[in-house]
């Protein structure tokens, strides 16, 4: 009967043999995940297990103490017990986070006795972390995504960006690949990491101009011109330039013209640059923006066509404005005899007068209107001009005129000339007779060439009083030299006035030339002072 007792109680579980002991196997479980906690027990034999529970050490000021698990606070369920009553002591774990990191001790009670466990299992609680490499890339960069779990045991991942599922850890960036990227345990999605940015830099792009406001813009509106950009790094203020009609304008990204005139007009465009080149270009420009202002007319003129008007004949007015839009009315008006008054003459750009006349006459203005107001020229004056020498146009008078002119100054040449030569002629013979005259009285012997070289010429007029001249063919110098040293000198002369025409004495003419010369000079000092003309007395014989 005892060996019956006995083989029963070896067969019944939990009568053991063994010695008191608890074996444990520590664990490293990722946050959000559930572990089990790996544990066996053992107890001597005759013992049987009423009770198991679970304990975590808890310090305490400067003391390590235990605590149940069931006085922890943890949601139902976060803990449960896997084991059983005679070996198996395994713990589970749901939903681990880092406040389940710690020290874990087993204790059991028999009927015979308890026991606690003298070791304890360590649980680690880790995250998964995502690493980008690297975290910021210019665009076309690689970029290699890295999960790391933080314990021994791999684990199977999948990455996601923004809550996309990224198919590739490893690529090549583009600006739409910028964004939060977290990485997620294979079939348990909810168990990830915490999500990291990658940051992908690229050069501008779609760079606007806007004008503000947008509608039509008047001249002395305020206008703002703003340039914007999408990129990464954003473009600061430096990085944006305006230019007008391809001239630059200045720096920042919005530029205000507080009082617009029509001539600040035209086409604008801005650049962007943020120090990141795009195939090799710096600065992105934007699509060209035509500031249209618009404003009322200016600067009108008026033109006459022909600008010498005959009576009788057609004259054409013809107005023109600047304007924006278009002057789409003209109005002519004529000033009036009364102070600041005129009389509207007519319409339209151009005004035509077929047939003028008196009564056309005076000053002219016209007046351009468009949709935003109107303004006057200033006047212009029209009159009339009677026709000249039968009607004959201007430029053959003119060319008349000319013609005579230049003949009557021919004449007059022609005139001058004769008479010159003629004037020549006689002071030539003139001179010859007076040098035959002074030669002779001094019983000079000069020589021909010498003679021919310093000829006076002289016109003697004879006065009423003298008696005619006799009838003598001999030589005038011979009877002048013969009547000076044959004649018996008288006491009363008739006295004859000359006329002598010299030329201007010549230095290299002989001695007793210059010295008859110097005779009549002498002479001449009783006479005019004009060189050209002396006066001589001739005694003659009675």
């Amino acid at each position: 009967m005892g060996s019956l007792i006995l083989i029963i109680l070896v067969i019944i579980p939990g009568v053991r043999s063994a010695d008191w002991g608890v074996t444990f196997k520590s664990q490293c479980a990722l946050k959000g995940t559930s572990v089990v906690i790996k544990c066996t027990y053992d107890y001597p034999v005759g013992h049987f297990v009423t009770s198991v529970s679970w304990s975590k050490a808890q310090r305490e000021s400067d003391r390590w103490s235990l605590v149940p698990l069931s006085n922890l606070p943890s949601p139902p369920n976060h803990f449960r017990y896997v084991g059983n009553y005679w070996r198996d002591c395994s713990l589970q774990v749901n939903d681990v986070q880092h406040s389940d990191d710690g020290f874990y001790f087993f204790k059991f009670v028999t009927t015979l006795n308890r026991w606690t466990s003298k070791s304890y299992a360590h649980l680690s609680v880790r995250e998964l972390t995502a690493v980008g490499q690297p975290s910021t890339v210019t665009e076309g960069g690689n970029v290699s995504l890295t999960c790391v779990s933080g314990c021994l045991t791999p684990v199977d991942v999948v990455w996601f960006r923004d809550g996309q599922r990224v198919l590739n850890p490893v690529f090549q960036a583009r600006k739409e690949d910028a964004g939060r990227y977290y990485c997620a345990v294979l079939g348990q999605e909810t168990i990830r990491s915490a999500a990291v940015a990658l940051n992908v830099q690229y050069a501008p792009e779609n760079v606007t101009l806007s004008v503000t406001p947008s509608g039509d813009v008047v001249k002395g509106d305020s206008v703002t011109l703003t340039c914007s950009s999408d990129a990464r790094p954003p473009v600061a203020q430096s990085g944006y330039r305006l230019y007008k009609d391809g001239h630059f304008i200045g720096l920042g990204q919005n530029h205000t013209i507080a009082d617009i005139q029509h001539s600040q007009g035209g086409l604008y465009s801005c650049q962007a640059w943020n120090n990141i080149s795009w195939r090799g270009i710096d600065f992105i420009n934007s699509t060209e923006v035509h500031l249209d202002v618009r404003y009322h007319p200016v600067n009108i003129s008026i033109s006459m066509n022909p600008l010498r008007v005959l009576e009788g004949s057609s004259v054409t007015l013809s107005c023109s404005s600047d304007s924006n839009p278009a002057a789409d009315n003209y109005t002519w008006y004529k000033r009036t005899a009364s102070p600041n008054s005129t009389l509207q003459v007519g319409s339209g750009q151009v005004l035509s007068i077929p047939s003028v006349d008196a009564s056309h006459t005076g000053l002219y203005l016209c007046r351009a209107r468009n949709a935003l107001g109107e303004n006057n020229s200033t006047e212009v004056l029209l009159a009339t001009t009677e026709e000249e020498h039968g009607g004959q146009p201007l430029a053959v008078i003119a060319g008349i005129s000319v013609a005579l002119l230049v003949t009557l100054v021919f004449a007059l040449l022609l005139l001058w000339r004769k008479h010159r030569t003629h004037a020549e002629k006689q002071v030539t013979t003139s001179n010859q007779t007076v040098s035959d005259f002074g030669l002779s009285g001094r019983g000079s012997s000069s020589s021909a060439t010498e003679e021919q070289s310093d000829n006076v010429y002289v016109n003697i007029h004879t006065l009423p009083s003298c008696p005619p001249p006799a009838t003598d063919t001999t030589p005038l110098s011979q009877r002048i030299s013969h009547h000076e040293h044959d004649a018996p000198a008288s006491n009363e002369d008739e006295v004859t006035y000359s006329t002598v025409s010299i030329k201007p004495r010549n230095p290299r003419l002989p001695h007793s030339i210059n010295n008859s010369r110097a005779r009549q000079d002498s002479w001449s000092k009783t006479g005019v002072n004009d060189d050209s003309v002396i006066y001589t007395t001739v005694a003659k014989s009675s």
